[in-house]
């Protein structure tokens, strides 16, 4: 593996995100679960970011960006399966800014509804991200928007390191993070932030395992995505930035299958009642599945990142 001049966000860029959003953005809470709860024979403690602001961590990160830019007055334009929409969204309405967001055909229709019930510019394009994302390249060459990336940026991979940062606040014995994996975002800004001193355990879906098999050819590569979380984890290329922090700051990277995703989900709502999205769930599949398997002295978090999900579809 080469190295290369991609920049990345160090601590010290997630600690100077963290004092520029503050104010804009929740501090989540921490919940403790006792050994045997989900089936997983060991204690862990649950970061739910879900109760974010829009229902995500991606406010952090889009905050952040926002706030270190001139936005001209064509204001903001994005990409996203979903949850970077709603965030930007509530970005604008907070910081004033027009918002326009382009979405794949395959972008829930949960979240869809809610851009629009809001007001949003939403225009879906293309079947996947990565045709959504050109669609939202030219539109900002063509108005003049600031361009957004939902994980792909420097601003906005270091505000999502916060959550990493919170974590370490709320939880100082900490000896292993599983966080979700799509475009790589969250689990490189929280990888950032750590730097080694904590284990960082990125989780992918297996019909999106873009930092496994990038790690496995040894460089970026282009995967064909799809499964029961493609709408969060459905890049099907791990960010550059991401790709670069996961070579020295991620330790391990856990696929794990659609079913357990759904088995985990149901688990979650059925012992603590929390409606996490199927990308959400990725963390505890890997638990409850035995993808990974924490040591009797290990202190394990678990990110729980997302909940713009329909509750119907746990009935």
């Amino acid at each position: 593996m080469s190295v290369t001049d991609v920049p990345v966000p160090t601590s010290d860029d997630v600690a100077a995100a963290a004092d520029r959003i503050r104010g804009h953005v929740r501090r989540t809470p921490l919940v403790e679960v006792a050994s045997g709860t989900f089936g997983v024979g060991a204690p862990l403690v649950l970061k739910l970011e879900l109760l974010q602001h829009s229902g995500s961590f991606k406010p952090r990160g889009v905050f952040n960006r926002a706030l270190t830019q001139d936005v001209p007055s064509a204001g903001l334009v994005i990409a996203s399966g979903g949850n970077a929409a709603l965030a930007l969204l509530h970005v604008g309405e907070r910081l004033g800014h027009a918002v326009e967001v382009f979405v794949p055909e395959t972008a829930p229709a949960v979240k869809i509804a809610k851009l629009r019930r809001h007001g949003a510019r939403v225009h879906q394009a293309g079947r996947d991200f990565a045709e959504a994302v050109v669609a939202s390249e030219h539109r900002a060459a063509e108005t003049g928007a600031l361009l957004m990336h939902a994980y792909d940026q420097m601003e906005v991979v270091a505000g999502q390191g916060t959550v990493g940062l919170e974590l370490g606040k709320q939880c100082p014995d900490v000896d292993t993070v599983l966080v979700a994996c799509g475009g790589g975002g969250l689990a490189g800004g929280i990888a950032a932030w750590f730097d080694r001193r904590v284990r960082v355990v990125a989780v992918e879906a297996s019909g999106s395992p873009t930092l496994a098999a990038s790690r496995a050819a040894g460089e970026r590569v282009t995967i064909s995505v799809g499964g029961v979380a493609a709408d969060a984890l459905g890049a099907s290329r791990i960010g550059a930035i991401a790709w670069e922090i996961a070579r020295r700051a991620i330790d391990e990277v856990v696929v794990v299958p659609g079913e357990a995703i759904l088995d985990a989900r149901r688990r979650l709502w059925d012992e603590l009642r929390i409606c996490a999205e199927p990308g959400a769930a990725a963390p505890l599949a890997a638990l409850v599945g035995g993808g990974y398997v924490p040591e009797a002295y290990e202190r394990v978090a678990v990110i729980v990142c997302g909940g713009n999900s329909d509750p119907a579809s746990l009935s």
